[in-house]
């Protein structure tokens, strides 16, 4: 069921208890000692001190290392193990995704989808059709980019209904976050796949199913009640331009600033943004991409990985249409292709030159820089837990103690993001800890186990998420209204997600 890249990680999680067992002997309360120590040092690093996630994981796991017992000498050899085989197995696959999303915006593709669908539905369904564009156009998209792709959005939608942004802002929230947590190719999700040895195909499609109810849940349904709770008047302004054209800056998850965003206003009255280029503009405009095409771009990696679960799940890679879909599915395959084929579909077919798609996939990487770097010390980290030993500990003592495997890596996630504002420093290290548990469960229980971290890793975002703030100034709420929306969308949508994991664990 495994794809290659996992088979890899597959065969090293089964090896486990050897690798353990080559670490320095050390009690169980001293790997105990040493699991809180590192973590609190991480997170202590991060509130505290301000310093960058990637700083305080590398920092993190040395502690870890001392005092689990491992040598001076060969304090930092499983982290750099780890960060080796992370950036390998994860790092292309976010490279490429990135470059898929870079061309998306840049292209007028995600304005294409954003004003074909807004044009076709009614007034009192715009609500749904927000959760209906973020769910699509967040599938390529990091979390921060479509928040400030579709906020600009949300906010003329809303003046031009003369309601409250909340009512069609929390439904696209909801599905930019639920993407974020839920669904590869989003660094999280991929993260603890390759720390799992999950199968990225069945993930993916659990994660589809488990995002669609819980979107719905924590989006249109739940922004009824909000906003009755939090009373905004109709948008004038976004960030205090009233024609919605003043830059925005870009934040991640760790609170870094990124490029600078422009707003553009579309033929039909829609504002939407984009991340600003590093080239200039031609003289001779490219053509927008049509609906379809930009659809096609968006969906074709997930219908590609899916058919390859759905070969394997049948048995059918034996066959000859078997093998060729088992290699088109295969994840790297799959996006490397997508990438390719965005190049043609929102390049030269629309009037780019060579040299501006190889500028604007220059551009992609940058911003991605501080997320690989961050990614690559989780699993860093995540080695330095399996091999000091600590991760079989704090894995015996979860299942000693009568904690589904599910709920537990649900819990460990919520806990690490409500102490450190990061979702991707919470699945990063629930990930490691519950990676042990993960060695005997089914591929199925597996992917699932992914879904609960990244259904905690949302959870209660509060001012330590540069999120929470992000959406403070966009929308212009009190601390206190961001609470009573933001932060409570976010918890429902954790729990909404957990409950339906669990009802997936119980019947699957």
């Amino acid at each position: 069921m495994l794809h290659s890249s996992l088979l890899a990680q597959g065969a090293a999680a089964a090896a486990l208890p050897q690798v353990a067992d080559a670490a320095p002997a050390a009690s169980t309360p001293q790997l105990v000692i040493a699991a809180v120590a590192g973590i609190a040092v991480i997170i202590a690093l991060i509130v505290w001190l301000k310093v960058h996630p990637f700083l305080a994981l590398v920092l993190g796991s040395g502690v870890l290392a001392l005092v689990a017992g491992i040598g001076l000498t060969d304090t930092f050899t499983s982290f750099s193990a780890g960060l080796g085989s992370t950036v390998a197995g994860v790092g292309v696959l976010i490279a490429l995704g990135a470059i898929i999303g870079k061309l998306l915006i840049d292209s007028g593709g995600a304005d294409r989808i954003v004003d074909t669908i807004l044009d076709r539905t009614p007034a009192a369904r715009l609500p749904w059709a927000m959760a209906l564009i973020a769910f699509v156009v967040g599938i390529p998209l990091f979390f921060e980019v479509g928040v400030v792709l579709l906020i600009p959005v949300v906010m003329i939608v809303a003046r031009r209904l003369h309601a409250n942004p909340v009512l069609v802002g929390i439904p696209a929230l909801a599905g930019l976050s639920a993407l974020h947590g839920l669904v590869p190719p989003h660094p999280g999700p991929l993260l603890a796949i390759e720390a799992l040895g999950a199968d990225l195909g069945l993930t993916l499609g659990l994660g589809l199913l488990v995002a669609v109810p819980t979107v719905i849940v924590a989006g249109p349904l739940l922004a009824i009640p909000l906003t009755r709770w939090v009373q905004l008047a109709p948008p004038v302004s976004i960030l205090g331009t009233a024609d919605g054209g003043a830059p925005a800056v870009r934040t991640d998850d760790a609170g870094q600033a990124g490029p600078p965003t422009t707003n553009t206003t579309t033929s039909t009255g829609t504002s939407t943004t984009a991340t600003a280029t590093a080239t200039a503009t031609p003289a001779t405009e490219p053509r927008t991409p049509t609906f379809g095409m930009s659809v096609l771009v968006v969906l074709l990696p997930v219908l590609l990985m899916l058919a390859r679960s759905v070969v394997e799940i049948a048995g059918a890679t034996e066959t000859g249409y078997g093998t060729v879909l088992e290699f088109l599915g295969e994840p790297l395959v799959a996006l490397l292709l997508t990438a390719l084929f965005a190049l043609f579909a929102f390049g030269t077919a629309v009037g780019r030159t060579r040299q501006q798609l190889g500028d604007l996939v220059g551009s992609s990487f940058a911003p991605i820089a501080g997320i690989l770097l961050i990614v690559g010390a989780g699993g860093g980290f995540k080695q330095t837990l399996v091999d000091s030993g600590v991760g079989e500990v704090i894995a015996s003592g979860i299942a000693g103690a009568g904690i589904t495997p599910l709920l537990a890596g649900w819990m460990v996630a919520a806990l690490i993001r409500i102490a450190t504002g990061s979702a991707t420093v919470a699945t990063i290290t629930a990930a490691g800890i519950m990676a042990p548990l993960a060695t005997g469960l089914e591929p199925t229980h597996a992917a699932l186990l992914v879904l609960a971290i990244g259904a905690g890793s949302v959870f209660l975002s509060h001012v330590n998420d540069a999120g929470f703030w992000l959406v403070k100034e966009y929308f212009g709420m009190t601390v206190g209204q961001t609470f009573k929306t933001w932060t409570l969308m976010e918890s429902v949508l954790s729990v909404v997600a957990l409950l339906v994991v669990l009802l997936l664990g119980a019947v699957v």
